[in-house]
């Protein structure tokens, strides 16, 4: 299922050339604050996945909601 959400979530990603920095910037739309920056677009990309793995993990430790893709849900059940 991670790696379900992952694949799902880096088709998402938008990688853009920034002239004034000469540099790659990419983020995943509906995902607040995954984002990353690179000298090529792999380096971005590269980047931005790692970002993202950090991301759902912080989420899930702190029981922050994590917006379904493709109707993959990450959520942590409570156990009795």
């Amino acid at each position: 299922m991670l790696t379900s959400y992952i694949r799902a979530a880096m088709a998402r990603a938008q990688i853009r050339y920034l002239a004034e920095d000469q540099t790659y910037f990419g983020e995943i739309p509906g995902l607040e604050g995954v984002w990353a920056d690179g000298p090529t677009p792999a380096a971005c990309r590269e980047t931005l996945r790692e970002v993202l793995e950090e991301w759902i993990v912080v989420s899930l430790a702190q029981h922050l909601p994590i917006p379904p893709l493709d109707g993959i849900e990450l959520k942590v059940e409570q156990v009795a």
